[in-house]
């Protein structure tokens, strides 16, 4: 057992965890395991409910002078707590307990060992990652700030989330998608919009769907961005723009096939195409966007209703994170 630190150096842990995708009392004890091994004060327990997701509960992690903010949810809940965290310093773990668990995919952190996460989140050390920042203009001029860790999205990605039915989601998990997926797609309409890249000019185009990310991989190694990173200070700004079916046949065989297969070796990587026109990237530390009309938004997975047009920019380091402690360390 470590030593136990001196009154001045009294460290807590606070947990926020959705009560609908946690066995709370399984998790208890695990956490009261690494709190007695490690000397720390007993653990503060918030759940969240529909009416605070999690950014109340974080403001009270923050009242309490919390040690480090265990969240155990989906990335919902992730970015929630987040948004909570953002003005501090104060490190969060993460419990991954979601369908798609978005962040900690891309932090290669492990999705089904529950006691090596609590480990991690007692002893691991941290990490700055970047936040994407976010302020959402509406139809009728109200406007909402907000911030997301893994992407935010228009188009194909926001529609799906729209046609994607909560219940099947609940019993089959991302295969749910998939119906959905198909719906999506038949709709024929574009995005027409006017953008501006740093308060660059600004430039009218269309596409089928608008990508802003802070990392690049999803479930089932798609990977949409290969050359995101949560920490390099940019977005990586992926505009889909098919023509017809032949199109979606050139996006998707840029992203299964080249970023998810022949990326990973130094032949594969020789056989890769160049960009395709269907599929365009840039980067870039801040992105303005007014629609013609208003889309649907999601952040991180979740929908957040329709958007007339939207402001991001990065915030570099905005969020410490836990990461497990190398064997040296």
């Amino acid at each position: 057992m470590n030593d136990v630190p001196s009154t001045s150096e009294r460290r807590h842990a606070v947990v926020i965890y959705n009560p609908i995708k946690v066995d709370v009392d399984a998790m208890k004890a695990v956490v009261a395991h690494e709190e007695a091994a490690n000397g720390w004060d007993l653990t503060v327990w918030l759940s969240t409910s529909a009416e605070d997701p999690g950014q109340g509960c974080a403001a009270k992690a923050l009242e309490s002078a919390a040690s480090v903010v265990i969240v155990a949810g989906g990335d919902g809940t992730v970015r929630a707590v987040a948004e909570g965290l953002k003005d501090g310093a104060t490190p969060m773990a993460l419990i991954p307990s979601g369908t798609g668990n978005l962040l900690a995919r891309n932090l290669e952190l492990s999705l089904d060992d529950v006691p090596l996460c609590v480990h991690t989140a007692f002893t691991g050390v941290d990490r700055k990652i970047d936040l994407g920042l976010i302020e959402i203009t509406r139809a009728g001029g109200a406007e909402s700030s907000h911030v997301f860790l893994v992407m935010a999205g228009l188009g194909l990605d926001a529609k799906m989330l729209a046609n994607t039915d909560d219940d099947l989601k609940k019993k089959a998990g991302w295969l749910a998608y998939v119906s959905a997926l198909a719906t999506t797609l038949r709709d024929k309409n574009e995005l027409r919009f006017r953008y501006s890249l740093n308060r660059g000019p600004t430039r009218p185009t269309r596409a089928h769907t608008i990508i802003v990310a802070n990392c690049g991989s999803l479930p089932s190694n798609i990977v949409l961005l290969p050359d995101a990173a949560v920490d390099d200070g940019q977005f990586d700004i992926a505009l889909l723009r098919p023509e017809g079916f032949v199109g979606w046949v050139h996006i998707f065989v840029k992203i299964i096939w080249e970023n998810g297969v022949l990326r990973r070796t130094r032949a594969g990587r020789a056989l890769m195409t160049k960009e395709v026109s269907a599929l365009r990237y840039v980067r870039a530390e801040e992105l303005s966007v007014r629609l013609e009309r208003p889309e649907q938004i999601e952040l991180d997975g979740d929908e957040f209703g329709e958007a007339a047009g939207f402001d991001v920019r990065v915030d570099p380091g905005g969020l410490t994170i836990k990461l497990p402690r190398a064997p040296s360390q």
